[in-house]
């Protein structure tokens, strides 16, 4: 996989940050790696990857993805990079979860969880997409692909009315703010797909599995550096059938 830019949201911690670490130990990684985080107190890791990498630069960005402002900034930072070429790689990955079961949950949790995990991707996307449009149009390759322009956003098994049943754990039941918030992801994001699916942007969700990260606890299935091995395995391989498609992290193809 050949990718000249991309962008990481929530890269300070878990998964964000994986992906950061193994972008720039491509055998032929991005010129460019943008990072962003919402806490200075929580970018000492970033800050060392930067320091070390010597084949890619790495741009760390505040950002918050629920401030216009932030995402504003965000773009002229990349802009002012990337130039002409555009952007290559959009990864949506910033989320949160706090739990809360029905029908204790409140107002204020929903709203904090549909704010983060569905408005802010979308925003970001909004953002963003002059510079996808820039990268798709100035490749050349037939199709669509990550290495031509494209946007992964990192949704979750949580998000298929399909996969929620009698047998699922009950207490995964608790997360219903983050649970309607990334069902909503999937269809947005399957929405913009549709609408600009003549541009050559490639859009995909994909769902990284139960990791052990703060957010997924040590409970989990995974190491975040298999989840994200996996994940980048497949990026490599999407094309224009993946279009709009919610995908686990091995490929699969999953029910909405």
């Amino acid at each position: 996989m050949e990718v000249n830019s991309v962008l990481v949201t929530g890269a300070n911690q878990g998964i964000g940050l994986e992906f950061v670490k193994q972008f720039v130990n491509l055998q032929y990684p991005p010129r460019h790696v943008f990072a962003t985080y919402r806490n200075i107190n929580t970018v000492q890791t970033l800050e060392n990857i930067k320091n070390l990498s010597s084949n890619s630069e790495v741009i760390l960005i505040k950002m918050d993805v629920r401030e216009a402002s932030d995402i504003k900034s965000a773009f002229e930072v990349v802009k002012g990079k990337v130039g002409d070429q555009g952007l290559n790689l959009l990864i949506n990955n910033a989320g949160a979860v706090e739990y809360q079961s029905f029908p204790e949950v409140t107002e204020e949790n929903l709203l904090f969880h549909f704010a983060t995990n569905t408005i802010g991707p979308i925003a970001v996307l909004k953002a963003m997409l002059p510079l996808l449009q820039k990268s798709a149009s100035k490749n050349r390759v037939t199709g669509m692909s990550v290495s031509k322009s494209a946007v992964v956003n990192i949704s979750s098994i949580g998000a298929s009315n399909t996969k929620l049943t009698e047998e699922s754990p009950r207490e995964w039941l608790a997360a219903i703010g983050y649970r309607i918030s990334k069902a909503a992801l999937n269809m947005a994001m399957r929405v913009a797909a549709m609408t600009i699916q003549d541009q050559g942007i490639l859009i995909v969700n994909i769902c990284p599995g139960w990791v052990k990260t703060d957010m997924g606890s040590n409970k989990a299935d995974l190491e975040v550096e298999e989840s994200i091995s996996s994940m980048l395995g497949v990026l490599s391989q999407l094309n224009e059938s993946h279009h709009g498609a919610f995908l686990d992290r091995d490929g699969t193809p999953m029910p909405f």
